[in-house]
């Protein structure tokens, strides 16, 4: 008898392990086909300079509220990597500037975006589980105070002119290194929004705004050095170009 319950504790173990891990490997197929559905609408809507065709995605915006809603019930867990919650977090960004430019097209820049006299930013109307949450905070409480990365000014998109570009991809936990990387140097080397030379910078207002991101290990040209094509000299001039936010439409 007592051979006979330790067989069938045994046997218990071994189904809850193979359940815990189909139910893994579902969440994981989910996640994957949920981030090929955004990554095709990026494809498919976004040109190599980042600019948009919100017409075409009004169009099919029953395809960007299936993500969304996705996205609100997949809350990031502790399991998960800091690669995988960055992309989330990051892709999450981008499809609710998105959907909240969709909501309010046509317009000609985002600052349009008012709410009970908020700025769009400041606006809580992005549902994840049971919390609302607004640009600002996935921005400044999460991205920036989590992942202590300067490439997230570089991986959210305002959807403005003068913003970084948006990617024509999603984010995933095995592309997000080198796809930060790509887009930084995209971004710095850019003469429309960044104007580098050895002893002279015009740069774009995000290197002021968020400086302290960019200068926690040396300085703002030891970091731009890592990227720029030209090499700056430490005593060059600075100063900050003026953003356009003018709506990034293709």
């Amino acid at each position: 008898m007592k051979y006979k319950l330790t067989t069938n504790l045994y046997l218990n173990d071994i189904l809850k392990t193979k359940f815990i891990t189909l139910t893994c490997m579902l969440i994981f197929i989910s996640m994957q086909g949920q981030t090929i559905i955004f990554d095709n609408l990026l494809n498919k809507n976004v040109d190599e300079n980042g600019m948009v065709d919100y017409q075409s995605l009004k169009k099919n915006e029953a395809l960007l509220d299936d993500y969304l809603i996705f996205l609100q019930t997949t809350k990031p867990s502790k399991n998960w990597s800091l690669n995988k919650q960055k992309a989330y977090w990051l892709n999450t960004y981008n499809a609710y500037t998105i959907k909240i430019i969709l909501n309010n097209y046509p317009i000609k820049s985002i600052k349009e975006i008012k709410k009970k006299g908020k700025v769009v930013w400041k606006i809580p109307f992005i549902k994840i589980g049971k919390k609302n949450y607004t640009l600002d905070w996935i921005e400044h409480e999460i991205l920036r105070k989590k992942f202590n990365d300067p490439r997230i000014h570089v991986g959210i998109n305002c959807a403005s002119i003068s913003c970084p570009k948006l990617g024509n991809f999603a984010f995933s936990e095995d592309n997000i290194e080198t796809a930060l990387d790509n887009l930084m140097l995209e971004f710095i080397n850019n003469g429309n929004r960044n104007k580098i030379s050895e002893n002279k910078l015009e740069l774009s207002k995000i290197f002021d705004w968020f400086s302290i991101d960019f200068t926690k290990n040396g300085t703002l040209v030891d970091y731009l050095n890592k990227y720029a094509s030209i090499k700056v000299s430490e005593k060059a001039s600075i100063k900050y170009l003026t953003y356009d936010w003018r709506l990034n439409i293709k």
